[in-house]
Parts: structure tokens; sequence; C-alpha cells
């Protein structure tokens, strides 16, 4: 099962979001890394993901990290379309046979098709 998690980590330069972002990507069973609504928070989304496990990585490796929220990744609901019109409106060209093509190898005579 999916899941999503926000930790709260201090991001105010470019070098801090790619360090923690490195340091996310790394741990086993993470999809996807980004950054929050707010320039400080780290989100990601993983199956099987140790929450704790990532909060203490990136404590120990980075800085000050507080897990804010853990809640289940919900696949999008997709709205029930009409019937969709069909892909080719014509029909299809005519059979064209394929021929052989004959060379002549002057190297090898008993080679000519190819």
């Amino acid at each position: 099962m999916k899941m999503k998690i926000v930790i709260k980590v201090p991001l105010h330069k470019e070098k801090d979001k790619s360090k923690a972002m490195k340091i996310a990507v790394a741990e086993e069973g993470v999809i996807s890394v980004s950054i929050g609504k707010d320039n400080d928070q780290l989100e990601v989304v993983g199956v099987g993901v140790d929450s704790v496990c990532l909060a203490k990585s990136l404590r120990k490796k980075f800085c000050f990290a507080d897990i804010l929220s853990i809640a289940e990744e919900k696949p999008e609901k997709k709205s029930p379309e009409k019937d969709p019109l069909p892909l080719c409106m014509f029909p299809p060209p005519p059979f064209q046979p394929l021929y052989e093509r004959h060379y002549y190898d002057p190297g090898n005579p008993s080679c000519y098709i190819m």
C-alpha cells in the first residue's frame, strides 16, 4: 500500500533541498520525493517505507527532521466515460502482395535471393 509521509525539514537553500531529497530517495521503497507547499516540508511517497528510519537518517545526515503526517495514498477515481469513438474511421488499404528481390553477387553465385 502506498504511503505519503510529510516531514518538516528546514530547507532554506537549493543545496539543502537537493541534499534532503537525495537522502530520502536512498531509503528502501521510496517512489517519489517532492517539496511541499511550504518550503520546509518534504513529501515522500512509497511502498513499505519506514517513516521512523527515514526521519532518523535525515536527522543523522542532514539536520532537524520532524514527522508531520503519515497517510495512505489513495488512487484517483476515474469518472465513467461514454463509449469512445473507434480509432479508425476508414477501412484499411487493400492487401498488397510482397515480392522477393533478387540480387546477383559476383563473388558468391549461389546466393541470389535476399
